[in-house]
């Protein structure tokens, strides 16, 4: 049948206004899947900002994603921690803290969750004054554990648990002291070398080919005065093939850090 050159622009547009009609329906029910993909896509890339990009988008979208919280708290921790601007830093780790804080809310019963807070709770602390290290220092604790509870082997916590004892017991006597007797942290009787040791080995048993795990373990060792296994260790992670967005810097410290070990 002919039709004219009028009645199909007229058709055209018809079918152009009903495609657009319906492509939000489609985005809307599928961007926030899009953005978690493309985040885990860039972090896979050892591109953090472009993770966190995304998996904030995701967030928008849906602000009880669980998994694009987690992630995005993961991806502020890590844009942060050598970021050389101390309000960005500041920004990033409380915009992680916020973000956690509501991957606990959007699923109290998984491990990430608590292990990210913990870890965007650690990272926020290591930036402060002793003084308020300590008031941080319970809720690090407590996170870390959460997330063991839940699973028992989760590197990430076990690496935060075992960093947990190191800092603790790294401070002074007076600190601590003054800690458990004016600011309430008597959690810090629990810390030890043994626990900060005993951690940081099994997040590297579970992990070996993480750059970090064996570079806090190899400082655990040297703080314990063993040279031999500390040397190992800073090797292990200078030799490590990088795979995350940090990795090159944890590995230009272990660099310089295996010289004092003699």
């Amino acid at each position: 049948m002919f039709v004219s050159f009028a009645t199909s622009r007229r058709l055209l547009g018809a079918a152009v206004v009903v495609t657009l009609a319906a492509a939000p329906v489609r985005l809307m029910a599928q961007s926030a899947a899009e953005h978690v993909a493309l985040g885990d896509k860039e972090h896979a890339a050892m591109n953090a900002p472009g993770a966190l990009r995304h998996y904030e988008e995701a967030i928008k979208v849906d602000a009880k994603d669980y998994d694009a919280l987690w992630k995005a708290t993961r991806e502020a921790v890590d844009v942060g921690e050598f970021n050389s601007d101390d309000n960005e830093r500041d920004r990033l780790y409380t915009l992680a803290e916020q973000y956690a804080r509501r991957a606990v809310e959007a699923n109290p019963n998984d491990a990430e969750g608590h292990f990210h807070l913990a870890r965007a709770l650690g990272r926020k602390a290591l930036s402060l004054g002793k003084r308020d290290q300590v008031k941080y220092a319970g809720d690090v604790r407590t996170q870390a554990l959460e997330a063991l509870k839940l699973n028992p082997k989760h590197p990430g916590a076990l690496h935060v648990m075992g960093m947990w004892n190191y800092n603790v017991m790294r401070l002074s006597g007076m600190t601590r002291f003054m800690a458990k007797t004016f600011l309430g942290g008597k959690v810090f009787d629990s810390a030890n070398w043994d626990d900060a040791q005993k951690y940081m080995e099994e997040s590297v048993a579970m992990e070996p080919s993480r750059v970090v795990h064996h570079l806090d373990l190899a400082r655990v060792y040297k703080a314990r005065d063993n040279k031999e296994r500390a040397r190992a260790e800073y090797q292990a992670a200078i030799s490590a093939t990088p795979n995350e967005f940090n990795d090159k810097k944890f590995q230009a410290e272990a660099a310089e850090e295996i010289k004092d070990v003699r």
